[in-house]
């Protein structure tokens, strides 16, 4: 059986699913939801570093993960777990390090489906030119995530 809450972000409402043998799932809805007045005791340490985060307290994630996918989506989501805070790659780079550069559309396809919104940091993926392309979850929030993760502060131009 498996516990779910959900909590508030600077991105929306975010839904948390998991157990005690890991956390199965981070996504952020699009729809109104309420938040949990209550946390699971198996998913408490996972808001936690969630908070942690956006406060801006916390790079690194160490949580269980239990994703379900692919075995190739369990590879892309494991390499995506390599990208440093942020930094950035290309979906070409990735491919790359998977050992098939053709793969390009195999990989941005995984990484689309990646379950675990932050926690596996698909949103520091880009294109090849260096422009923010295709996110689940919005470029809106693919490019907000970008700059809290910046070491660099500027005003917004835009």
């Amino acid at each position: 059986m498996e516990d779910t809450c959900c909590i508030n972000s600077p991105l929306g409402i975010t839904k948390i699913t998991g157990n005690r043998n890991g956390v199965v799932s981070i996504t952020v809805l699009n729809s109104p939801e309420k938040v949990s007045p209550i946390i699971p005791e198996s998913l408490e340490d996972c808001v936690l570093q969630l908070n942690e985060y956006f406060q801006g307290d916390r790079q690194d994630f160490s949580l269980t993960l239990q994703p379900q996918g692919t075995v190739f989506q369990q590879r892309v989501w494991k390499l995506l777990q390599t990208i440093p805070y942020g930094k950035t790659v290309s979906y070409l780079e990735l491919s790359k390090q998977l050992g098939d550069a053709k793969a390009l559309r195999a990989v941005a396809n995984a990484n689309g489906k990646n379950p675990l919104w932050i926690v596996v940091p698909c949103h520091r993926v880009i294109g090849s030119d260096g422009s923010l392309t295709g996110y689940a979850g919005g470029l809106h929030r693919k490019q907000w995530l970008l700059e809290h993760e910046s070491p660099y502060t500027q005003e917004r131009l835009f």
